[in-house]
C-alpha cells in the first residue's frame, strides 16, 4: 500500500481533454475523485479546453497543439496533420519528462496527440467514451490502447477484437447533480404545480423555441395555470418566446443559460431536452423523466443512440425532430400530465438506469491500471443497475 501510494503522489496520472464541454465535465469529476484519493495530476489539453485547467488546484497544465485528419478539404487536412505532427512530438517529450502511471484520453481531437505518444511509449492507457457511438478519434485510438471506459451498456462502433478491453463505468457528472439521487421525485397531483423544464442547450435550439410556445398553447387552460416553466433559448430568441408567453398568461422562467440547473432538474416533473452525453447521464442519475429530442447533425447520429439506450431503459419517451411538432408534443403532454403514474415510472426507471458514482468507478479502473497493482478491475455486471453495480 505504501508503495502505491508513493507512485501516486510521485508519478501523476495524466487526463487528456479539450473541445466541448461534454468531453471536459467527466474529466473535472475525474480529477476531482483522484485529487481526493491524493493522486498527483497534470492535464493536456488545447487551446478550447485550456480555461478549464485554472480549475484544478495543484494540476499542472499543459497545452498540445491538435487538429482534425479526417474531415475538411485538402488543405484543412494538411493543416490538421502537421498540428498533430507537432502535438505528437510536445506530448512525447512531456510524457518522457513526467513518467506518468496512466494517460486518461476522453474523446475529440484534441486527445490524439497525448495518446499516441503514450501508447507508443507503452504507458497504460484509458480511453473513456461518453456516448453509446464510439467518437471518431476514440475509434482511431481503440485498437491501441489498454482499456475502453464505457457510459452505456452497448456502445456501438467498438471492434469486435476491442470488447474484452471495455469497462462499463458510466459518465460522471457534476456534484450537484449526484446529490439529486437522495432526492425524490416529486409527485405531481391533479391539481398541483407541473414543473416543466426544456434544455435546449446550444445546438439546434430555435427549434424548441418555435415548438414549445405552440405546444402549449395547445393545452388547456386549466393545465396552462398549474404550469410552472424553465426554459432555455438562444439568445436571438428568448425575446420572441417570451412575448409568445406573456400572450398566454403562462409562467415562464427564461434564460441562455440557467446556474442553477442542479435545483431546477430537481424539481421538474418532466423534462424535454437534446440527448447529448452529459444531460442522458444527468437526467438519469437525478431520476427524472424526459422527452428527449436527439440533434439530428450530431456527428455519427450519436444523439439518437444516447436517446433509444435511455427510452430502452424505460427512463424516456424519444421524439425525432421531423416529428417533434406542436400537435403531436401538446397530446403527449396531456397524456403524462392527466396521468402521472406514467411519470413516476419513468423516473423510478431512470433512476435505476443512472450511474449514480460513475466518477468513483472510473477512478477505481485508473488506480489498478497503474504499474504498482499490474492488473485491471473487472467491468461492473451490465446487467445490474447502475446503482447497484455502484454500491
Amino acid at each position: 500500500m505504501a508503495a502505491e501510494t508513493d507512485t501516486l503522489r510521485v508519478n501523476p496520472i495524466i487526463l487528456v481533454a479539450g473541445g466541448t464541454g461534454g468531453h471536459v465535465f467527466p474529466a473535472q469529476a475525474l480529477a476531482a475523485e483522484l485529487q481526493a484519493r491524493e493522486c498527483t495530476l497534470a492535464l493536456f489539453t488545447d487551446r478550447r479546453g485550456g480555461s478549464w485547467g485554472n480549475e484544478l488546484e495543484g494540476v499542472d497544465y499543459h497545452h498540445i497543439r491538435a487538429g482534425q485528419v479526417t474531415t475538411g478539404n485538402l488543405i484543412a487536412r494538411a493543416g490538421g496533420s502537421l498540428a498533430l505532427f507537432f502535438g505528437l512530438l510536445k506530448a512525447r517529450r512531456l510524457l518522457r519528462e513526467l513518467k506518468p502511471n496512466v494517460v486518461v484520453g476522453f474523446g475529440s481531437y484534441a486527445s490524439v496527440p497525448a495518446m499516441m505518444a503514450a501508447t507508443r511509449l507503452g504507458i497504460p492507457t484509458l480511453i473513456h467514451e461518453q456516448n453509446a457511438l464510439l467518437g471518431r478519434a476514440n475509434r482511431l485510438l481503440a485498437p491501441h490502447v489498454s482499456a475502453i471506459a464505457t457510459s452505456f451498456p452497448n456502445v456501438a462502433g467498438i471492434e469486435p477484437e476491442d470488447q474484452d478491453k471495455v469497462r462499463l463505468t458510466g459518465n460522471p457528472v457534476r456534484p450537484g447533480i449526484r446529490a439529486l439521487a437522495e432526492k425524490p421525485y416529486p409527485p405531481l397531483t391533479s391539481s398541483g404545480p407541473i414543473h416543466l423544464l426544456v434544455l435546449g442547450g446550444s445546438q439546434g435550439a430555435t427549434v424548441f423555441s418555435e415548438v414549445i410556445p405552440e405546444t402549449l398553447s395547445r393545452l388547456t387552460k386549466e393545465m396552462r395555470a398549474r404550469l410552472k416553466l424553465s426554459q432555455q433559448c438562444r439568445p436571438e430568441d428568448i425575446d420572441k418566446v417570451s412575448a409568445a408567453y406573456d400572450r398566454l398568461r403562462l409562467k415562464a422562467e427564461l434564460a441562455t443559460f440557467f446556474e442553477d440547473v442542479s435545483e431546477r432538474i430537481g424539481e421538474a416533473h418532466c423534462v424535454i431536452s437534446r440527448a447529448g452525453a452529459s444531460t442522458t447521464a444527468e437526467l438519469t442519475v437525478a431520476g427524472r423523466p424526459a422527452i428527449l429530442v436527439p440533434y439530428p447533425h450530431a456527428a455519427g447520429d450519436h444523439q439518437t443512440l444516447n436517446a433509444r439506450a435511455v427510452e430502452a431503459a424505460g427512463a424516456a419517451l424519444v421524439m425525432p425532430e421531423a416529428n417533434f411538432t406542436a400537435q403531436t408534443l401538446s397530446a403527449r403532454l396531456k397524456l403524462l400530465f392527466n396521468y402521472p403514474i406514467d411519470l413516476g415510472r419513468m423516473a423510478e426507471r431512470a433512476a435505476r438506469f443512472g450511474r449514480v458514482n460513475a466518477a468513483a468507478t472510473l477512478a477505481d479502473l485508473v488506480i489498478a491500471m497503474c504499474p504498482v497493482n499490474g492488473q485491471e478491475t473487472p467491468a461492473p455486471d451490465p446487467g445490474r443497475s447502475g446503482r447497484e453495480a455502484a454500491a
